[in-house]
């Protein structure tokens, strides 16, 4: 766990960051800086946008439930999933967050800091990393006797690498890692659950989102990320959500559908079991304010 925490302090190099509207559809003459985002996030992961310095942005996210039960809960609005998140940038090339999400009740804390930038005359790149820690604030002494703090932690490490291809279409891979200190039973098809867990706590996954520009506000966004050693004995699903982003003064306005619930990394690549093929699917949208 050492190395992990070493991880949250990896020295930070620091560029500059455009404003929200402006900023990908325009290459700044002194720098030649090319932004590939315009938002925070893709629809689930993270993109390489920062925010600026001095800046904070105040995101509230919705994941309603499963659109396939139709009128019964009206596809699903009935019951939401919220996040409410708070992003600061200590300077305009590292940002701050913290987070509160209702899914387990999970409190997340993560730091984005820009290594490298795409420049139309170099290198080819914006490459940035992001690590952070959820905490699991849903699990009970009741149910776990030998529960500690520790227990209710899991740490994500992701290197965000996009490039701008043109000025209508961007790309972002991000391979993660991320270690959950508990991670769920597993249960066998006679409902015992499977011991020793087969599901490793160290966990890897590669995600991969783009962005294409449809009008002068609008884009259309997608992402998915494959979790790379799963259990095969799991019943959770890699996440896949495709959306669209209206951008209006100093909003960003993420819609989407996806099939996870889970808004915080370890818990969308971890914890998805929404299948798009059962219509397993959930509405939901990302709201951006920046003050």
């Amino acid at each position: 766990m050492k190395n992990l925490w070493i991880a949250l302090l990896l020295p930070i190099c620091m560029f500059s960051q455009n404003n929200l509207l402006d900023e990908i559809d325009d290459i700044k003459e002194d720098t030649k800086t090319m932004s590939a985002f315009k938002s925070l996030k893709i629809v689930n992961f993270e993109s390489t946008k920062l925010v600026g310095k001095g800046d904070l942005f105040f995101v509230v996210a919705h994941r309603f439930d499963y659109i396939k039960n139709g009128f019964e809960d009206f596809f699903g609005i009935d019951d939401a999933v919220t996040q409410i998140k708070f992003a600061y940038g200590l300077t305009d090339g590292v940002t701050v967050h913290a987070s509160r999400s209702g899914f387990q009740k999970t409190y997340d804390f993560a730091v984005k800091y820009r290594l490298m930038s795409q420049d139309s005359n170099g290198f080819p790149f914006t490459i940035v990393g992001f690590n952070s820690v959820a905490i699991n604030s849903e699990m009970k002494k009741q149910f776990y006797p030998l529960l500690e703090f520790k227990h209710r932690l899991t740490y994500v490490s992701q290197l965000l690498i996009s490039r701008k291809l043109n000025d209508k279409f961007s790309l972002e891979l991000a391979p993660t890692f991320f270690h959950e200190n508990v991670v769920r039973d597993i249960l066998d098809s006679s409902n015992n659950v499977i011991l020793p867990n087969p599901q490793d706590n160290n966990q890897f996954a590669l995600g991969i989102g783009g962005r294409y520009k449809l009008a002068k506000r609008w884009s259309l966004n997608m992402d998915y990320g494959a979790h790379l050693n799963r259990a095969s004995q799991s019943i959770y699903k890699n996440p896949l959500s495709v959306g669209v982003d209206l951008e209006t003064g100093g909003h960003v306005f993420q819609m989407h559908f996806t099939n996870a619930r889970a808004m915080h990394e370890s818990g969308f690549l971890g914890q998805t079991t929404g299948d798009w093929s059962k219509g397993e699917i959930s509405f939901g949208f990302n709201l951006v304010r920046v003050f």
